[in-house]
């Protein structure tokens, strides 16, 4: 799925008044490099439980945009997360945080773009939103927007870019 989707320098010269470019240097650390599609937000903090029933519905055509507060401390996605959001359908995980298990990350059929890793597990205390605005890396990002991300980068835009 993930050769098929634009690349994001394309889109920028097509549509560059149209979106926005993150600010950081994200890590594609999943099988695929490419995700394209309809933000799911999540906004938690060293607490993966919303993650986990995210990625237990169908994502066809979405990307889970979490907003983890930029903790380094604790990976809010792991393998077997990755796994359940491969099998249901997920173009990819976006995280402002981070990710952990990443050598069988690079092997999930899944984009995973995050800050960077940590092995450390979350606790689970059930705390955080969904579907509500996030802001990091100088864009808001808000519930129905699209996300674009490849090795160039990662930008927000209003709606799908053709």
């Amino acid at each position: 799925m993930g050769a098929d989707l634009p690349a994001t320098a394309d889109l920028c010269d097509d549509h560059d008044d149209d979106v926005t470019v993150l600010d950081n240097d994200f890590r594609s650390l999943g099988g695929r490099d490419r995700m394209a599609g309809e933000a799911v937000t999540l906004k938690i903090f060293e607490d993966n439980s919303l993650v986990r029933e995210a990625v237990a519905e169908d994502g066809s055509g979405k990307v889970l945009v979490i907003d983890a507060g930029g903790s380094r401390r604790r990976a809010v996605v792991g393998d077997q997360l990755a796994a359940k959001a491969s099998t249901n359908g997920w173009s990819g995980i976006l995280v402002y945080g981070a990710v952990r298990d990443a050598a069988i990350l690079a092997t999930t059929d899944l984009a995973v773009h995050a800050l960077g890793t940590n092995p450390r597990k979350t606790e689970k205390r059930g705390v955080g939103d969904r579907d509500v605005a996030v802001t990091f890396c100088g864009a808001t990002i808000r519930p129905g927007d699209w996300i674009y991300a490849d090795l160039d980068g990662v930008m927000v835009a209003d709606g799908p870019l053709g």
